[in-house]
């Protein structure tokens, strides 16, 4: 997410890193027959579990719905003749981007999550759902794809949540600014909050992958959202020094990535649990989550009341 606007690297894996998650067919099935023969619960449970072999690596339909949102968004900004490279902060307030005082004065808590599929730019577009397009084939067929949808909304609403905070701790700190107007737009929250979701869920002994291979697939993740969170601090300080028109968002980020981690503890991977088992761990995680971010909104209302804005 970005605040005047977020801006995402680019990722450091290429899609078909995303069929390292699978099992091969020989250890796979070995796996199958040998647990089928010794506890027969099994034969229901994995006649349940959709069959690996019914779909391909790449068979993430909420990576694909959530990329076609977004570029959705975006063509419908072009058609209302938004600028393709640098919309202004009013036509991104129209089309749903996140500002502080309008979430905590004017009640439009809804720009918590619509912010998310808003993008300042072809090419903050583009990074971003690059970004997405990546982590989602890589943690979709662990969590499935109800999992990608809301580990996405969630973590890129604590972003924007987290975003709002400091801009209102800076702007009662100092109340010339105008932190309490910022704009945050960008999936960037969002993403960082899949990265989360990854480097927790890689680190699980019951993912049967060989072991090189997944500490190099979480360290991948690692790196990406280290570099990104480098990119981010640094272009800012550039930004002191020099007009580059946005401000990355760090704080969206950080949230995301927060949230992301909070999302992912409960859970299990999708290869190792029963369906059922799996199932219950993944409400957990979405109701541990929302019930985080609803008390965290309700701090917010009562920290910075309207009555804080009088004579701005």
């Amino acid at each position: 997410m970005g605040s005047s606007p977020s801006s995402s690297g680019l990722p450091t894996h290429p899609p078909g890193i995303a069929q390292e998650i699978l099992l091969p067919e020989a250890v796979r099935d070995a796996a199958q027959q040998e647990r089928q023969l010794t506890d027969p619960e099994q034969r229901s449970e994995s006649e349940e579990r959709p069959d690996p072999d019914q779909r391909s690596w790449a068979y993430a339909p909420a990576t694909y719905v959530l990329v076609a949102i977004n570029c959705l968004v975006f063509v419908a900004m072009l058609l209302h003749h938004f600028s393709i490279w640098n919309p202004t902060p009013e036509q991104l307030l129209l089309f749903g981007a996140n500002q502080p005082k309008a979430v905590l004065l004017g009640g439009k808590w809804q720009l918590v999550v619509t912010a998310m599929f808003v993008h300042v730019g072809i090419v903050h577009l583009a990074t971003n759902m690059w970004c997405l397009w990546n982590l989602g084939l890589l943690g979709e067929p662990l969590i499935g794809p109800f999992g990608i949808f809301a580990a996405y909304i969630l973590s890129g609403a604590a972003g924007n949540l987290l975003s709002i905070c400091v801009n209102m701790f800076d702007y009662t700190s100092f109340p010339q600014s105008s932190a309490d107007l910022a704009v945050g737009a960008g999936a960037s929250g969002a993403v960082f909050g899949l990265a989360g979701v990854l480097i927790v869920l890689l680190k699980s002994p019951r993912l049967k992958i060989d072991p090189k291979e997944l500490k190099s697939l979480r360290r991948l993740v690692i790196y990406f959202a280290a570099a990104n969170f480098f990119i981010g601090f640094g272009g800012n300080r550039l930004s002191d020094y020099f007009d580059l028109g946005v401000q990355v968002d760090n704080m969206a980020h950080l949230g995301g990535f927060l949230g992301g981690i909070l999302f992912a503890l409960p859970l299990v991977p999708l290869i190792a649990a029963s369906r059922q088992q799996f199932l219950f761990r993944r409400r957990v995680a979405v109701g541990l989550v929302t019930s985080v971010l609803v008390f965290f909104g309700v701090y917010l209302t009562s920290a910075f009341p309207g009555s804080i804005w009088t004579g701005k």
